[in-house]
């Protein structure tokens, strides 16, 4: 059996249960190899999580869904570097993403993040690091 890459799984083992017993986080389990929550692939938004979170919070079906938009409209920014995207996503999680449902309604702000009270969010934890054995190329 092969320790390649066993420190690091440890280590992973340790953050793990650190969010899992002292923070309280709940554990989604290995998502490495995984086709996405909602069948769209791995991605860094995950979104039947978050809008099962957010109606949760309050938040209408469209409410929801627009702020899903405009928050992988930031993230994926292709007109922006990796850094600015970041920036962006920070503060729709920093102040919240301001949405129209409607033509005729005001503007809401829809939290992602429930700075007042924050035992309120949805905490969860998921492994997606995959460690590789390293690679050798030998040359003639």
């Amino acid at each position: 059996m092969s320790t390649i890459g066993q420190s690091e799984r440890d280590t992973q083992n340790r953050i793990i249960a650190l969010f899992r017993d002292e923070l309280g986080y709940r554990t989604l389990g290995d998502w490495t190899d995984r086709d996405g929550f909602d069948g769209n692939g791995n991605s860094n938004i995950e979104d039947g999580l978050l809008s099962i979170y957010l109606t949760k919070s309050g938040y209408s079906p469209a409410q929801v869904s627009r702020a899903l938009d405009r928050l992988h409209t930031e993230a994926g920014n292709p007109n922006r570097s990796l850094y600015d995207n970041n920036k962006a996503v920070y503060s729709l999680l920093r102040y919240g993403v301001p949405v129209k449902a409607a033509a005729d309604e005001n503007t809401e702000t829809v939290w992602l993040i429930n700075w007042e009270n924050p035992a309120q969010n949805d905490f969860a934890i998921d492994l997606r690091l995959l460690v590789s054995p390293p690679v050798f190329l030998r040359f003639p």
